[in-house]
């Protein structure tokens, strides 16, 4: 906070200090929440929302890759729908996608969806543990400093990819 502020160092009893050392919070903009949503500090839910982050950054890395690799590498050969004769070669990059995709093709990614929550617990981990942590560990290390900078770095890669994917959809739609 610049002088016009006051001295950061002076509210020592601002909810924003319950967030200040969490993941996520890094330099060079520290705790960063513009419209506020943890003004009251409410503890859970900031966890739930670090875990809807964290899950919406996931996804949208996921979603990052399966729009570009078509791109670089190429289709799957053969048939997404052999009873419709439908092949991979034949679905277009990008939104373009969407309308060619048969509904169930659609029904089975949102059942897996559905599967996935279903066995996460449908919010578990924020509510009963850490947020994000959905059982198994991708992202370990015996070090705790480098367990941190992995995890910091997951934060800021989702926050990355949830931009990319915006801008990978808006580029291809006009």
């Amino acid at each position: 906070t610049g002088s016009a502020w006051g001295d950061w160092a002076l509210y020592t009893d601002s909810p924003l200090r319950a967030f200040e050392n969490e993941l996520g919070v890094q330099a060079p903009v520290g705790f960063w929440d513009p419209i506020g949503f943890t003004a009251d500090g409410d503890v859970e839910a900031f966890k739930r929302r670090r875990a809807t982050e964290l899950k919406h950054g996931r996804i949208s890395m996921l979603a990052c890759m399966g729009y570009m690799t078509p791109e670089i590498i190429g289709k799957f050969p053969g048939y997404l729908s052999p009873s419709t004769g439908l092949k991979y070669a034949d679905i277009p990059n990008g939104l373009g996608a969407i309308s060619k995709v048969p509904w169930e093709g659609w029904f089975q990614m949102v059942f897996y969806c559905l599967f996935v929550e279903y066995k996460s617990g449908f919010g578990k981990d924020w509510k009963e543990g850490t947020p994000g942590d959905l059982g198994w560990k991708m992202l370990t290390a015996s070090d705790p400093e480098r367990k941190q900078r992995k995890l910091q770095a997951e934060i800021a890669n989702s926050r990355l990819a949830m931009t990319a994917i915006l801008v990978m959809f808006f580029q291809n739609g006009t």
